[in-house]
């Protein structure tokens, strides 16, 4: 074999020469010249799989060379070039590839059967490659999401049109809205029912009430807990279920509902305000979009008194619901299930109590009046108390069975439900200005769906696709060179 130089290198001894194995394609290099690959070897860990195989990969000659060999040169410098160069890849070893395939097989799925040596098709050549699937937990949230929108829209539509058509034999949305906010007392019996069916072991009312009063604070709910936080509460509850059907008076469902969407806007620049949430631009600009889309909507009936006095109602509703959500979250920070429940109960109880005396005086003062008692239409009124609690168990306990994005959605595609009852029940003019102004304001709407970290999420989706082209042409342009090398070493067989 003689005595082969490294490049830019002195010459070593024989000893040293004979006892590497080194392949025969390629020739050794100095540790100078595999700088890149030692980089990525102090970021690699290894884990104790390796570490065996590794030990295991060294041979007699090697441990032969450790110990002492010929020539000038140190016989352990050898050893370390060998085991680097082949830990490195060198040497065509990568013991880590092996243990990579094992660990990542599970979390993404088996990977489809290898195609036969003799199968034809794109897919031959690419028979280890992991294919995407949906897990069935994700596959089922999703599928509960989509029921639980549903039921958002179909709710939130169907109390809107109900409402409007109250109030054609029962002129008075302040009575009406107490009469609906009073059927919160139901949210914490509702939430027990469910849980005594679910859980294996009933806990008792009072045992799980002193569980959820500790949302209040450590004393639990006391009656100054009760007056200084959840009396506003009550109170911007019912401003916002009154100025909401005090406007379906005065315009129709369609500008109320996308109007209402409106509140998603104000509650993120509430929250960028007072609560210092994260600055993003694409949710400045959706609440650009809906003031736009609030101002078009006004000018869609050419500023009359009636459809102005509406909208300022609608927006004045929205901007309540958002300063309701806002307050929560800085007074009372999150709750969970229960706590949500007993909470939205004490809401009722409040509005038994002290707002029970508004509907009376509005009733003397001739304000909101309606004689005799047998007029009312209780069916009219139980019905859109029922779907207002159900709008409000659904947008509030569906987070547990879905995402609350996909039940937004639903508040979105309400829109278009009450468009189309409007069309065929009144005489609604869908002219331009007022299409232009729905689809503004359902496009900030979407836009403020979108989460925190959109924008890492679509470089990443952009680096996938332009990775996925790149390797396209590369497998094409490899399958088209194999194919004319195959065939011509087919054609001696075939030959007699």
């Amino acid at each position: 074999m003689g005595i082969r130089e490294f490049p830019g290198g002195a010459p070593r001894g024989k000893g040293s020469a004979t006892g590497m194995r080194r392949s025969p394609d390629v020739s050794p290099r100095r540790l100078s010249d595999i700088s890149p690959q030692l980089r990525q070897l102090r970021l690699l860990a290894v884990d104790e799989a390796i570490k065996e195989e590794l030990r295991g990969s060294r041979s007699v000659e090697d441990l032969t060379l450790s110990g002492g060999g010929g020539g000038g040169a140190p016989a352990g410098l050898s050893s370390i070039e060998e085991r680097i160069l082949r830990i490195t890849g060198y040497y065509g070893y990568q013991p880590w590839a092996a243990s990579c395939r094992r660990e990542e097989r599970p979390r993404d799925g088996p990977a489809p059967a290898e195609a036969p040596a003799g199968a034809a098709g794109p897919e031959a050549g690419r028979g280890g490659r992991p294919c995407c699937r949906c897990s069935g937990p994700r596959l089922r949230k999703l599928g509960w999401g989509l029921a639980v929108a549903l039921g958002v829209c179909a709710s939130w539509a169907g109390a809107t049109q109900l409402a409007k058509r109250t109030f054609r034999t029962f002129d008075a949305p302040f009575t009406l809205a107490w009469f609906a906010s009073s059927w919160n007392c139901l949210f914490f019996p509702l939430y027990y029912a469910g849980l005594a069916c679910r859980a294996p072991e009933r806990p008792s009312v009072q045992q799980r009430y002193r569980e959820c009063c500790r949302f209040f604070g450590g004393n639990g709910l006391t009656l100054k807990v009760f007056f200084t936080k959840a009396a506003p509460f009550g109170v911007l509850w019912t401003l916002t279920n009154y100025l909401y059907l005090h406007a379906i008076k005065k315009i129709n469902t369609t500008d109320a509902s996308v109007l209402f969407c409106c509140n998603k806007a104000f509650v993120f620049l509430l929250s960028w305000i007072v609560l210092r949430d994260r600055f993003m631009g694409v949710r400045i600009v959706a609440a650009i979009l809906a003031i736009a889309g609030i101002v078009m909507m006004t000018y869609a009936d050419g500023f009359h008194s009636h459809s102005v006095i509406g909208i300022a109602l609608v927006v004045g509703s929205a901007s309540m619901s958002a300063l309701y959500k806002v307050l929560f979250k800085l007074l009372l920070g999150s709750a969970k299930f229960g706590e949500a429940a007993l909470f939205l109960s004490v809401l009722g109880v409040f509005n038994l109590l002290f707002v029970s005396c508004v509907p009376v005086v509005l009733y003397f003062t001739r304000i909101e009046y309606w004689s005799p008692f047998s007029t009312i239409p209780w069916g009219s009124l139980c019905g859109f108390s029922v779907l207002l609690l159900t709008f409000n168990v659904v947008l509030n306990f569906g987070i547990a069975v879905t995402y609350p994005t996909l039940m937004s959605l639903g508040i979105v595609l309400s829109v278009p439900v009450n468009a189309v009852v409007d069309h065929y029940t009144t005489n609604i003019v869908f002219n331009g200005v007022r299409v232009i102004a729905i689809v503004i304001i359902g496009l900030g709407f979407l836009l403020l769906l979108l989460p925190e970290e959109w924008d890492v999420w679509l470089v990443k989706l952009l680096t996938r696709l332009k990775v996925r082209k790149k390797e396209e042409p590369a497998e094409g342009g490899g399958d088209l060179g194999s194919g004319p090398q195959n065939r011509r070493r087919a054609r001696p067989s075939f030959a007699r």
